[in-house]
């Protein structure tokens, strides 16, 4: 079986699998969110808020921003892709393995990619090395924190670095922090150097709030310029009256709905990698709600076809390949299920 892309394609499929292949908070949508949904649909008769106003006052009040620096988009997936268009860099620099969406982004954009190639022998972390390759020249560099698919959050002093860095050459740092509110780090890092310029903060509700299907997603950014080209590649209406009814209530109703979740991650994920490891199976350390580990080659094929597992297949990143596996951290239940059939795939 091809897998999509990013995991979570359970359509084409005879039955509906146990997914693994898809990161979210296990603790699922906040019951206000799912009802402000739902009952938002009796508005579907009119276009959305265009501007998505109500939305922009509560994350602003929420994130401490200024509501100028605020643009939402249909996920964080497609605001990654309007802001490549929108610089139109020449040449970037993305890590090795990470979301296989910023090179083929920026290939689309016609921009030459360099990777910085993380190692397994120092654990997938991001380390001063990088700052060789951010030379002059560079024009946009483009990170993932918690990286995606290896956990690894990066040292906020690193981050700081880099971003002088980003500054002293002339390139813009952009940083997706789709996760970053599942691991425990402070959910502003790097919010307060917005203002200094030359840096992008792409965040989402898709995974800390479960809301994977109403796409959700926006960038904060001080520059005004930069902003106004990325609204301008924007379709007319790029977020749904459900999904903006349904982030609104989230920000506003329980905006600690992630950081309350972390107990039941971080409980979810130390139970995987002791159990992946019991297994004899090569871990990496993780920070977020997903752990990717070293296996056989169509170990995810067997799972699924045995066991109805559908567990994310790294074959598509680039440093790893068809025999690396991302696992999302589910709940207590799930999580045992998927231990106990790894188990049985690998003794026989």
């Amino acid at each position: 079986m091809k897998q999509d892309a990013h995991g979570g394609d359970i359509y084409g499929l005879d039955r509906i699998p146990l997914d693994f292949s898809i990161s979210l908070n296990p603790r699922g949508m906040p019951p206000e969110a799912a009802r402000a949904a739902r009952e938002s649909v009796a508005l579907c008769d009119r276009y959305p808020d265009s501007k998505c106003r109500a939305l922009t006052r509560a994350a602003a009040r929420r994130d401490g921003v200024p509501e100028g620096w605020i643009l939402w988009g249909n996920g964080a997936s497609d605001l990654i892709q309007r802001l490549v268009f929108a610089l139109k860099p020449c040449k970037a620099i993305i890590l090795a393995p990470t979301f296989s969406q910023y090179r083929s982004t920026l290939e689309l954009a016609g921009c030459r990619v360099m990777e910085h190639r993380l190692r397994q022998e120092e654990g997938f972390a991001v380390t001063r090395q990088l700052m060789k390759d951010i030379t002059p020249g560079t024009e946009l560099v483009l990170l993932c924190d918690p990286n995606n698919p290896t956990g690894q959050l990066m040292e906020e002093e690193m981050l700081l670095l880099i971003l002088e860095r980003c500054r002293a050459v002339g390139a813009v740092l952009a940083v997706d922090q789709c996760f970053l509110e599942l691991t425990g780090a402070d959910p502003h890092r790097l919010t307060n150097e917005l203002a200094g310029g030359g840096l992008c903060l792409i965040r989402a509700l898709t995974k800390s709030y479960a809301m994977a299907g109403l796409r959700l997603g926006y960038l904060l950014c001080a520059d005004s310029a930069l902003s106004a080209a990325v609204a301008a590649l924007a379709p007319p209406w790029p977020v749904s009256i459900p999904a903006q009814a349904a982030g609104e209530a989230a920000l506003t109703r329980c905006p600690r709905w992630p950081e309350e979740s972390l107990p039941l991650i971080r409980a979810g994920r130390d139970r995987l990698r002791a159990g992946l490891e019991e297994l004899g199976l090569w871990v990496c350390l993780s920070q977020a709600n997903y752990i990717l580990f070293h296996g056989p080659v169509g170990l995810d094929e067997a799972l699924l076809r045995q066991d109805n597992i559908l567990l994310r297949s790294c074959a598509n990143f680039s440093g790893l390949g068809p025999d690396w596996y991302r696992a999302a951290v589910r709940g207590t239940e799930e999580n045992e299920w998927l231990l106990a059939a790894l188990a049985r795939q690998l003794e026989g």
